[in-house]
């Protein structure tokens, strides 16, 4: 059985319930507390990432935990805000927009804006004197599960330019970067935090704030040592490279925020002759990541009536429910040997990029949402 998720009374009751449709199952507890860790260990600001789940039973439970600014990339994610937290500060930290998309930030008030090249400073021009303008760094560093530096950042010198550029604009300089999705090696951010240092010396000026980013990491437990590990890497490298130019220090969790405080309870919807199961959900609902991103294959078999499966596990081919072959898992998972079509699968560590990429495709990918705790 998982070790993050147990059969709680409330999701026996959802088996029981023989729902239809794949469910979201969200512990709102669970998110809290997770909001009340980065708040407590995070030596700075803490924002939420929206893309990684823009529910907004997620927003309005991350705003009572205290968390009052979000990281948008879209004028849907600013009014998605807007509307679940009225008063949030926001942080438009896409640095490719079209002109509508510049009107429709300034018109909902953002923030923080990044940039990564100067057509970009360029499009947002003029702004307000003393906007924050975040630079985006990349570097050639390696640690998380892909690498974010492929389409967004500044090399080094291109970085130095624009901080110069920003300043003599009349603007806020500050530096942003991520390490890349699912990140556990401390020693990515304190690359990036030493670069940043010189990058602003050698530009001359003192960095308003420095965004360490997402890409803390979520594997399919609570990752206390690894994210204890992280943020002492980044207040101690701070506090090093920058000396009394410390800026202040923000980050932007998504999927290490809000991955664990939900589930997906999908169906058994046949077995096939060959042993393959195939369910009720798949890549083009709420499973859309396992395709591209390394993740525990760390799942709970229930019958009908809300007990788990308990047989000698079988490596068993996964199917969505969709008429696409490529719709599978992409590698097989170890289910019980007495798992029966109808049987339910309670997937753990599911609030990221689940609701956020499921589609309707072939009709499928409707999910409905319940709360429930997924612990005991």
């Amino acid at each position: 059985m998982s070790s993050m998720t147990h059969i709680t009374p409330e999701i026996a009751d959802l088996v029981r319930g023989a729902p239809e449709r794949p469910v979201l199952i969200f512990d709102a507890e669970r998110l809290a507390r997770r909001a009340a860790r980065f708040q407590e260990g995070f030596p700075g600001l803490v924002t939420y990432a929206v893309k990684a789940n823009p529910l907004p039973e997620v927003l309005r439970v991350l705003a009572r935990a205290g968390i009052r600014t979000f990281d948008v990339a879209s004028p849907a994610e600013m009014q998605a805000v807007r509307d679940a937290v009225p008063g949030a500060v926001l942080h438009y930290h896409n640095p490719i927009r079209s002109p509508a998309e510049v009107a429709a930030g300034k018109a909902q008030g953002a923030l923080s804006w990044s940039v990564d090249d100067l057509p970009g400073l360029d499009r947002l021009m003029p702004l307000k004197p003393g906007t924050e303008i975040a630079v985006r760094l990349r570097l050639p560093v390696k640690g998380g599960a892909y690498d974010f530096g492929v389409k967004f950042g500044a090399d080094p010198e291109a970085a130095e330019a624009l901080l110069r550029e920003a300043a003599a604009r009349g603007l806020t300089p500050s530096l942003t970067f991520h390490p890349g999705t699912q990140c556990r090696d401390p020693e990515a951010w304190g690359a990036y935090i030493r670069a940043a240092a010189r990058i602003a010396a050698a530009a001359g000026v003192r960095l308003h704030r420095l965004n360490v980013g997402g890409g803390f990491p979520h594997w399919g437990s609570e990752d206390e040592a690894d994210l204890d590990a992280i943020f002492d890497r980044i207040g101690s490298t701070t506090r090093a490279a920058f000396a009394e130019a410390q800026p202040a220090l923000v980050c932007e969790p998504g999927r290490a925020m809000v991955a664990g405080a939900f589930a997906v309870l999908a169906r058994v919807k046949a077995l096939r002759g060959d042993g393959a199961a195939v369910l009720n959900d798949g890549i083009y609902g709420a499973l859309a990541e396992w395709r591209d991103v390394p993740r525990a294959a760390d799942v709970v078999v229930m019958a009908p009536d809300g007990t788990a499966r308990v047989g000698a596990p079988v490596a068993r081919i996964v199917y969505g429910p969709t008429c696409d072959s490529i719709d599978r898992l992409p590698q097989p998972l170890d289910l019980p040997g007495d798992m029966a079509e109808g049987d339910a699968v309670l997937f753990p560590g599911m609030g990221a990029y689940s609701a956020a990429l499921a589609t309707r495709f072939n009709g499928y990918g409707d999910l409905s949402l319940a709360e429930a705790r997924t612990r005991a």
